[in-house]
C-alpha cells in the first residue's frame, strides 16, 4: 500500500472511530467541522432527517467582511460565532461536536470555544 493511500486510510478510520459515538437527534445535533488549508466550514446537523438546520463558513459574506484569511484561528472563532447564533435563531441551544479525524486543537478549538462562548452547550 502507498504512503498516500495508507494516510487516506487512518484518516478514514479516525473519523469512523469519532463519529460512531455521535448521532445528531432533534433535540442535541451533531456540529460537524471540515477544515481546509484556506477555510473552515461548520454545519449543525439532523442525523434523524439527514438534514441541515444552520451552517457557517468563511466564505459567507458577513464572515469575509471581518477576516483576510479564512485559515487561521481568529477566522474558525468568527466562524464558531455566526453558526452559534444562527443554531441560536433556529431553536438550538444544545449540541454534540463532531471534530471529525481533526485534533481538538487550534482552529478546531477556537470555532469550539467561540461556540460556547456564544451560547451552545456541548
Amino acid at each position: 500500500m502507498n504512503q498516500r493511500k495508507l494516510v487516506e486510510v487512518r484518516r478514514l478510520r479516525r473519523q469512523r472511530h469519532v463519529r460512531k459515538r455521535l448521532h445528531g437527534s432533534v433535540e442535541r445535533p451533531r456540529l460537524a467541522i471540515f477544515r481546509s488549508s484556506k477555510h473552515i466550514y461548520a454545519q449543525v446537523i439532523n442525523d434523524d432527517n439527514g438534514t441541515t438546520l444552520a451552517s457557517a463558513s468563511t466564505l459567507d459574506p458577513e464572515v469575509r467582511r471581518d477576516v483576510t484569511y479564512g485559515g487561521n484561528k481568529s477566522a474558525a472563532s468568527v466562524v464558531g460565532k455566526l453558526v452559534a447564533e444562527r443554531a441560536k435563531q433556529a431553536g438550538i441551544d444544545k449540541i454534540c461536536f463532531d471534530r471529525r479525524s481533526y485534533k481538538y486543537h487550534g482552529r478546531v478549538q477556537a470555532l469550539a470555544d467561540a461556540a460556547r462562548e456564544a451560547g451552545l452547550q456541548f
